[in-house]
């Protein structure tokens, strides 16, 4: 029997564990639907886990408005297991812009694996699996692969490129610095009143007359052939 909306509000707190306890197997349910596609059964379990969580703190917030959940058991189900699944939890949000989250994998569509713990592998266990010679080729080729650039070539870029730099106009200058920041073409055609399409033309210019002015005498007949 249904007890009416003014005597959910004055239950006590195992009076009201009770009664969530009741329309907990619907919401159990629900969950394990939701997330029957994830394929790590403790990854599946931690996300039902959360939407009963999140289920009976949303159930304690109604009560405390006097409205009963027992009464749209399934509605409150859909809305904790969609909540989990777009990143929240219990005890906050999970934060998109961190690599190890899993919102912000699935936002911006990668996966972290664990790395191997080391590339000397016997001969059967390298060849025994398909693909196996192929992933640790791959995982050399990035721990050879280095981002920063060699300090020679950070002194003789800090050296020619404001000398560059002042072979070119006041305007010019003001530009190349913009475009170095990164900005929009069109953001920069707002602000230079210049169409994109121009815009985009004195990129590819400035670019070809920086490697004119660091390239060797052979090379700058080459650089202004590509750039004609």
């Amino acid at each position: 029997m249904i007890e009416s909306t003014t005597s959910i509000s004055r239950m006590t707190l195992p009076q009201l564990q009770a009664v969530f306890l009741a329309i907990r197997p619907r919401i159990l349910t629900h969950a394990a639907l939701v997330f029957r596609g994830v394929r790590c059964f403790h990854q599946r379990a931690e996300y039902i886990a959360e939407t009963v969580a999140v289920g009976w703190r949303w159930f304690l917030r109604l009560a405390e408005r006097g409205k009963d959940a027992r009464h749209f058991p399934s509605v409150l189900a859909t809305y904790a297991a969609r909540a989990v699944k777009s990143g929240r939890r219990l005890c906050g949000q999970l934060r998109s812009k961190e690599v190890l989250s899993e919102l912000g994998q699935m936002r911006h569509g990668f996966r972290v694996q664990p790395l191997p713990s080391s590339t000397r592998r016997s001969f059967e266990e390298l060849h025994g699996t398909v693909g196996a010679q192929r992933q640790i080729d791959t995982f050399e080729e990035r721990l050879q692969d280095n981002m920063q650039t060699p300090v020679p070539d950070q002194v003789a870029f800090r050296c020619d490129f404001p000398a560059w730099l002042k072979t070119r106009s006041p305007r010019d200058r003001h530009l190349i610095r913009a475009m170095a920041a990164e900005e929009r073409t069109l953001d920069l055609a707002k602000r230079f009143q210049l169409s994109p399409a121009r815009i985009s033309q004195l990129r590819r210019e400035y670019a070809a007359d920086w490697y004119r002015y660091c390239a060797p005498p052979p090379e700058v007949e080459r650089i202004d052939t590509l750039s004609a």
